[in-house]
């Protein structure tokens, strides 16, 4: 790689950096459906049309956002796996939940990006998927291991849900026993149901040792896909 070339791409990449901050600081003031290209390249002292080499559109720019924000989070639930790896399955697992939690309210406005209210006129695209699944597959991972080595206790699935069980598990878990599937779904969603219930207020005057309360109801879910 020649100099100049090499200097080019480390200036790219710097800027880069710098719009995506000055967008996050945006999305904090403002929310994302008010972000704007043009407020970005104005802030950054730009004129609009060199910010739109970098990132074509707005959709553009939140989409490397969103990416950005889920990869984040889900570097966050790895390492806590990673660091409890020799725990029980419920602590690993209730472990993994609390670093979400504790990622989310330290990025509250991220959160906000991947898990708040849809931005109007936005349709995430397909590129997004991996970074979106990385939390989901940590808390997979924990019920696979357990499977093979403590032991798995199988949730009840009624004999109407059977079918759409093995739907789900055929799709994301297909090596687990599709009683499973169901429990994950919707452990998954209580426990982003939790966290934004914290994050934008719903818990205030009801909840006030939070931590405490996330813990062990992070511990229920854990038991409630068979986690023992």
């Amino acid at each position: 790689m020649s100099t100049a070339r090499g200097a080019r791409e480390r200036a790219r990449i710097e800027v880069t950096a710098a719009i995506k901050d000055e967008a996050r600081r945006q999305l904090a003031a403002e929310g994302a459906a008010k972000l704007s290209l043009r407020a970005v390249a104005r802030e950054l002292g730009m004129v609009s049309s060199a910010l739109y080499r970098y990132f074509p559109s707005r959709d553009d720019l939140l989409t490397s956002l969103i990416i950005d924000a889920y990869d984040s989070v889900g570097e966050a639930a790895e390492a806590a796996h990673a660091a409890a790896a020799d725990a029980g399955p419920v602590q690993l697992w209730t472990n993994v939940c609390e670093a979400v939690r504790e990622w989310a309210l330290a990025h509250p406005h991220e959160y906000a990006l991947i898990y708040g209210s849809p931005v109007p006129g936005y349709k995430a695209p397909d590129t997004t998927v991996r970074a979106a699944s990385r939390i989901g597959l940590v808390l997979i991972g924990i019920v696979r291991d357990a499977r093979l080595g403590p032991g798995l206790t199988l949730p009840a699935l009624p004999a109407e849900l059977r079918p759409e069980a093995e739907r789900m598990a055929a799709d994301f878990a297909s090596d687990l026993p599709p009683d499973v599937a169901p429990a994950l779904v919707a452990a998954w969603a209580q426990l982003f149901g939790l966290i934004g219930f914290e994050l934008f207020g719903q818990f205030n005057r009801v909840v006030e040792d939070r931590a405490t309360f996330f813990r062990n109801a992070a511990g229920q879910l854990a038991r409630g896909v068979g986690l023992t």
